[in-house]
């Protein structure tokens, strides 16, 4: 099928062929075409709202869609529950809209084409399927959601009211990562048989998730589903299946109640000399007026200790996931690393392809990820990727650019929809439900979506 189509039925597309436990491809086919008009049929702007101005919102999904875009696309609302910080995401974006904290009200005077959703990952739910019933297509961000049920809300609310939501797992685009698959759909290992994958956050940025509200399970979903979502994404693109069983062990060992001391914020901390985990937020300006300018309007402290008592996410986790294809996984993420980045290593029948990325501490006497692939009785082979300048190991501008030009073509299939979501989402959900209750779970017995042993990509027209 060639790859071509409009930003606007870009976004329709990707949501109308996420699999066939929504539609057939024929009829998926028939609902991309014909749900909408794009913006350049039309002759008119893309309209976008976005819920959640935090760091992400305002800077990922408001400023840089401006700075690129504006030609293509335009905002017509902004809406967060902290008054302050969407007044202030609104200058930082360079936005021409009214602002909400009513998100109801902001869908109904303002009626986008599309709705970005950057809001804490436990509400998702809430204004995707809302953002759907008022009629606007939706873009979220990672994960799509938290729990089981949530994600059977969505898939739902997208087949009720024939609107889509596309998610936006930028990991698929950056160009190391791609190369794997490549190499994988290349044939050069073989069959695929097994994963290793190991993932590993350093002191620095594994840190800051438990300073924030993704060290509540109730809000993030643990970082199973908030951080791990990415890996399990990257998994199901590779591997090209879908995951059937998940058995998982993980505890909380170094973070929270496991510190010698502690306060409410590193800026009200006696222990500032004494702690290894000071983080002074007062040097970063953007974080300053996002967060710390705003707090009391919602009391969040975006500078949290990473040993409060509250925290209940786990800090060490692993898995062994088995995809309907056969291959098997072993999966683990620390969060108290030296360094950050991951090693990975795919077994095939014919050979082996390994990787050792570090992302927080890469090397220097190189500006290239290398890859290596190993033939049995053959000699090994070297790939050396050009380190990425943009985020996500250079997958946030390929991705961004996919979704808003037009006749941006698809061939390594990382449009990601419902069901790629769902999917990255559940491992997470039934990885976190294995250790809870010890018993390996069925991904099959969460959701209506159903595994398939040849994974189901998105396509466009």
């Amino acid at each position: 099928m060639e790859n071509k189509i409009s930003r606007r039925n870009f976004i329709v597309a990707s949501g109308a062929l996420a699999g066939s436990a929504l539609l057939n491809p024929s009829e998926a086919l028939q609902a991309a075409n014909t749900t909408v008009l794009s913006p350049r049929q039309t002759g008119k702007k893309l309209r976008i709202a976005l819920v959640g101005t935090g760091h992400r919102g305002s800077g990922m999904w408001g400023e840089d869609l401006v700075k690129r875009y504006s030609d293509r696309l335009v905002f017509v609302g902004l809406c967060d529950v902290n008054p302050g910080r969407v007044e202030t995401s609104k200058k930082m974006i360079g936005a021409d809209c009214p602002t909400f904290t009513d998100f109801d009200r902001m869908m109904k005077e303002t009626k986008p084409d599309l709705l970005i959703v950057c809001t804490v990952d436990a509400t998702h739910n809430e204004f995707i399927v809302k953002g759907m019933e008022y009629g606007a297509d939706v873009l979220t961000e990672k994960p799509m959601t938290t729990d089981e049920t949530k994600v059977q809300q969505i898939l739902d609310a997208e087949k009720r009211t024939g609107k889509k939501c596309r998610v936006t797992f930028n990991y698929r685009y950056s160009p190391h990562r791609a190369k794997m698959w490549e190499l994988l759909r290349a044939g050069e290992i073989g069959d695929l048989t097994s994963v290793d994958f190991h993932w590993y956050l350093d002191t620095s940025h594994g840190a800051d998730y438990f300073r924030r509200w993704h060290r509540l399970v109730e809000k993030s979903g643990s970082l199973w589903v908030h951080k791990a979502s990415h890996h399990f994404d990257l998994l199901n693109w590779w591997i090209d299946s879908d995951p059937e069983t998940v058995f998982a062990l993980g505890n909380l060992d170094f973070y929270g109640k496991n510190g010698k001391f502690r306060s409410e914020s590193c800026r009200t901390c006696p222990h500032k000399k004494e702690c290894n985990f000071f983080w002074d937020i007062t040097r970063d300006g953007r974080l300053v007026k996002l967060y710390v300018d705003n707090q009391q309007y919602d009391g969040y402290l975006r500078d949290g200790c990473v040993f409060r008592e509250d925290i209940n996410i786990f800090d060490k986790m692993e898995a062994s996931i088995k995809y309907k294809n056969g291959v098997q996984v072993s999966y683990s993420c620390t969060t108290y690393s030296p360094y950050e980045g991951y090693r990975i290593a795919f077994n095939g029948t014919k050979g082996r392809i390994d990787a050792w990325i570090e992302e927080s501490k890469p090397r220097t006497d190189a500006n290239y990820d290398e890859i290596v692939l190993f033939k049995n009785f053959g000699r090994r082979q070297y790939f050396h990727i050009p380190y990425a300048t943009s985020g996500h190991g250079g997958g946030d501008v390929l991705m961004q650019d996919q979704i808003f030009l037009p006749d941006v073509p698809d061939p390594l299939k990382q449009c990601a929809g419902t069901r790629d979501g769902a999917f990255a989402c559940l491992i997470g959900i039934a990885a976190r439900k294995s250790i809870y209750e010890q018993k390996t779970v069925n991904i099959a017995d969460l959701t209506t979506i159903q595994p398939q042993a040849q994974k189901e990509y998105l396509r466009v027209l």
